[in-house]
This record gives C-alpha cells, sequence and structure tokens, in this order.
C-alpha cells in the first residue's frame, strides 16, 4: 500500500521561521550595546565634570610707586602727536561765538565807526535812513578791514603754533594778545588809562605794555568814544549852518508855522552828495587807524 507523498512533506521542519528569529535577536544585541555605549559616555562627561576645583593662588603683593606724587591732577586735552583735538578746537569755536559780540565792541574799531556813522544820519536829520542794520554791517566790515593785520598776525604768532602743538593753550592766548594789545595802546590817551588805574586802586605801571587787560579794555573804549564825539561835532557843523540859514529865511518871510526841517533836509542831502559825504567820512576813519596794524 502506498502512502500519499503530501504527509511525508507536512513532517519537514519550516527554514524561514528561524531565519527571522535569528535577525531579530541580532537587533536587539546592538540596541542594547548602544545604549550601554551612550551610558558610558554620559557618566565619563559626568565624571569630568565633577572633578575638582583647583585652588585659587594668593594675590601678589602690589610693589609701590617709584616716585610718589602729591595727589595732583594733570589733564592732557591734546592728541596723541600733541595737536589740539577737534572737540577741544570745537569747544574754543563755540565759547569764541558766544562771547564775539562782547570782543567786536570792546577790543576793535567798531565802536568808533558805529558812533561816527550814527551821528552822520542825525546830522541829515534822517533818524531812520539808513537802518541800524545798514550802519550796523557797515561798521562790521570797515572793522574787519581796519583789524585785517592785526588778525593776521594773531594767527601768525598765536593761532597757527597752538593747532601745530607747537604752543599749548596759555602761550598761545599770551602770544596771540599781544598784537592786539599794541593795537589798543596806540588808540588810548594816558589820561584815560590813569583813569582807569586809578579807579582800579593799583599803582601806575612803569610803561604802557604793562598795562593789563582789565584796565586797558575800558580805557581804550572811553578813548574811542571821545574821538567819535570829536569826528561827529565836525561833521555836525555844515549842516548846522544850514539850518541856521533855512531857519532865518523862514523867518524872513513870516512861514512860523513851516518846520525848517523840511526845507533844509533836501539841501544837507545836496551837500552830502556834492562833496562825496560817505567817501570823506569813511577815509578818515580809515586814516585814523593807519599805521597801527
Amino acid at each position: 500500500m502506498i502512502r500519499p507523498v503530501t504527509a511525508r512533506s507536512a513532517r519537514v521542519p519550516s527554514t524561514s521561521s528561524s531565519t527571522r528569529t535569528g535577525s531579530t535577536g541580532r537587533v536587539l544585541a546592538l540596541g542594547l550595546a548602544a545604549v550601554l555605549f551612550a551610558v558610558l559616555l554620559l557618566w565619563l562627561n559626568a565624571s569630568a565634570g565633577h572633578a575638582a576645583p583647583i585652588p585659587p593662588s594668593p594675590p601678589a603683593t602690589p610693589t609701590p610707586p617709584a616716585s610718589p606724587d602729591t595727589g595732583s591732577v594733570n589733564i592732557q586735552i591734546n592728541g596723541m602727536d600733541g595737536k589740539p583735538s577737534t572737540a577741544v578746537l570745537t569747544l574754543i569755536g563755540i565759547t569764541l561765538l558766544s562771547v564775539a559780540p562782547a570782543l567786536l565792541l570792546m577790543m576793535t574799531s567798531f565802536t568808533k565807526i558805529f558812533v561816527v556813522l550814527a551821528m552822520t544820519r542825525n546830522a541829515l536829520s534822517l533818524p531812520s535812513i539808513p537802518p541800524n542794520q545798514v550802519l550796523a554791517g557797515l561798521a562790521l566790515f570797515l572793522s574787519i578791514f581796519v583789524m585785517w593785520p592785526v588778525i593776521n598776525e594773531m594767527n601768525t604768532i598765536g593761532v597757527q603754533p597752538y593747532l601745530n602743538g607747537t604752543l599749548d593753550f596759555n602761550g598761545a592766548l599770551s602770544a596771540g594778545s599781544g598784537p592786539l594789545q599794541h593795537f589798543m595802546l596806540a588808540h588810548t590817551r594816558e589820561e584815560d588809562i590813569a583813569l582807569m588805574t586809578r579807579a582800579a586802586g593799583m599803582e601806575n605801571p612803569a610803561t604802557p605794555e604793562a598795562v593789563p587787560l582789565p584796565t586797558l579794555i575800558p580805557a581804550f573804549m572811553i578813548s574811542e568814544l571821545r574821538a567819535a564825539f570829536i569826528i561827529g561835532f565836525v561833521i555836525f557843523i555844515p549842516f548846522l549852518v544850514i539850518d541856521l540859514v533855512v531857519s532865518a529865511a523862514l523867518m524872513s518871510m513870516g512861514m512860523m508855522m513851516l518846520p525848517p526841517v523840511m526845507i533844509s533836509l533836501p539841501f544837507k542831502i545836496l551837500l552830502f552828495v556834492l562833496v562825496d559825504g560817505w567817501g570823506l567820512i569813511i577815509t578818515s576813519l580809515i586814516q585814523s587807524y593807519a599805521g597801527t596794524g
């Protein structure tokens, strides 16, 4: 009797299931090894982070200075090359701009020129023509014209050495004020210097160059005002003559109610234009400062 073949084949073991079981075991082994390696690395890092700290070294004993000073403070305002810094120059420029009007009025020819021009306008019986702005502008540029040699000398011996770093601020101020002091002394009367010296309660200086600036500046202004009033008096005389002639003519004709100024003003303007009044006055003012630049 022949047995069926199907029964024998059913007893043959399956090889696919055993292969699948072996691969799964290897994967588990590799994963377990990776976890153990990671734990080992974490333990080593933790051991290195908790190492014993190194004790700090004791501080070194400070050495005393070689030559102890007396506690004074020295502030250097110049740059590395000895020249003044830009911030210092800006500060000095702003300071000069703030005190420029006072310096212009007190230490230049502006006062006398402006007073003479204003008195000329009043002598013409024109209280508002030319306006004050025009007179101030003309006086300003005439003052710059008169003071230009002094300004150039101050720039040469005071400002440029300071900018180049060859002079400090005090030296530049002392050197730069010399030409200006010489200019003011040339136009200041000795009587005015003596007046301000007595008012200050000081002894008379040995030489004019020894007069300090706080005494010289007001004395210079008094002398300038005196000279301006003398020039103004000379300017008023011809216009006063015209006023007297016109007033006498109107009184002789019986025109008592007619203001003499209305009649004399055209004659004053005509006379002033014919003799070139502005040219004469400006030329006289400039020549009064000749030889002192």
